[in-house]
């Protein structure tokens, strides 16, 4: 069972950056997609991105292209999400998210990026973006 831990959120000023990590260990398939969400309080968790091991490919939802990045250290088995130019709406938990890609057609849950398409989940880390 896929284990995942997400670190490194706080509190930034909006045009700020931070940079948040997931460990993940426990792993039994050869791919996985690895997605971040995030979840404010009152609204309905939302996709961010997602990585695709099997295909290479890297999806972010449209309020967070240009700023957000991903990134990741295969031989540390972490995953970062790089986030540049916050502004105040971009306040939620952050959660790491995986699911094996057991078929040549696992990657589509990356471009859906669906929260019931993924069901490793870690606990979650607040970042808040307030002046």
């Amino acid at each position: 069972q896929l284990q995942l831990v997400e670190s490194g959120g706080g509190l930034v000023q909006p045009g700020g950056s931070l940079r948040l990590s997931c460990a993940a260990s426990g792993f039994t398939y050869d791919y996985y997609s690895i997605a971040w969400f995030r979840q404010a309080p009152g609204k309905e968790r939302e996709g961010v991105s997602c990585f695709s091991t099997r295909t290479g490919n890297t999806y972010y939802a449209d309020s967070v292209k240009g700023r957000f990045t991903v990134s990741r250290d295969n031989a540390k088995n972490t995953v970062w999400l790089q986030m540049n130019s916050l502004k105040p709406e971009d306040t939620a938990v952050y959660y790491c998210a995986a699911e094996p890609e057991r078929t040549l057609l696992s990657f589509r849950r990356c471009v859906t990026l669906g929260p019931a398409e993924f069901g490793s989940w870690g606990q979650g880390t607040q970042v808040t973006v307030s002046s």
